[in-house]
């Protein structure tokens, strides 16, 4: 049976949890230790107190996540906070977070798998933030609607689109999550198509000004890829079992 300590190492290096820079809250790494021992794993979008409560009654060790714990910084143990940590700590569950790190990572991250997933196999790097580039591009030449039908075929719910750019792409952008907002810094580097998972108000009219297409394909949806294949890589490599809890939100 493998030892948290020896996974989280691993952990560690494969992200470079070290080197990527992220944002304050997000805390990348092992956030809630456990006894010592892992005998199964889960992965899952938001370490939220439903997820954990899901988690200890399915018997899971450690839970691996993308949105992890300490978004709010600082904050005195009282009411969910509190709720959430003792139902770690009272079920031996350890709980590991991966942001950007895992947003970026070449073969495991977030936005190279979800573009593999819509089919395009060669991409270059792409939206160069906080030192690093966060996403990819391609280059394809697809009409809007037969891109919209990748996107609901894969993730299951139907995109939300600005058209502001061209009726068939030429280069298309990929940053997962919540990039929305940055509908201007993937403009600059060139793509007429850029998909996301969610922004705000003001970016749909943005990319009108912009020239560019903007899909919205869910926050929630287009970052499930990551921590799926992170826990399926610890299960090959340390012979464990892995599951994971899906808790959407529909945003």
């Amino acid at each position: 049976m493998p030892t948290l300590a020896s996974i989280v190492t691993h952990l560690d290096r494969c992200l470079r949890i070290a080197e990527v820079a992220d944002y304050p809250g997000a805390w990348n790494g092992l956030q809630i230790e456990n006894s010592g021992a892992v005998r199964k794993i889960a992965a899952a979008v938001d370490a939220c107190e439903a997820v954990i409560a899901e988690a200890v009654a399915r018997g899971v060790s450690l839970l691996l996540v993308h949105h992890g714990l300490f978004w709010g910084g600082v904050q005195p143990l009282t009411g969910a906070v509190r709720r959430k940590v003792k139902a770690a700590l009272d079920g031996d569950l350890a709980i590991y977070s991966s942001h950007l790190p895992l947003d970026l990572h070449p073969t495991l991250g977030n936005n190279v798998l979800f573009a593999q997933a819509l089919g395009f196999k060669k991409c270059a790097p792409f939206f160069f933030a906080k030192g690093q580039h966060l996403g990819v591009q391609t280059r394809a030449a697809l009409s809007l609607s037969e891109l919209a039908r990748r996107l609901e075929r894969v993730l299951g719910s139907a995109p939300h689109l600005a058209p502001g750019g061209p009726g068939k792409t030429a280069r298309i952008g990929i940053v997962t999550g919540g990039a929305g907002g940055e509908v201007a810094r993937a403009a600059a580097e060139g793509v007429d198509t850029f998909i996301t998972g969610e922004g705000p108000h003001h970016s749909y009219t943005l990319a009108e000004e912009l020239g560019v297409n903007l899909f919205y394909a869910g926050h929630y949806a287009t970052e499930t890829f990551g921590v799926k294949a992170l826990a399926a890589h610890l299960a090959k490599k340390y012979r464990v079992p892995w599951e994971f809890i899906d808790h959407p939100t529909g945003l």
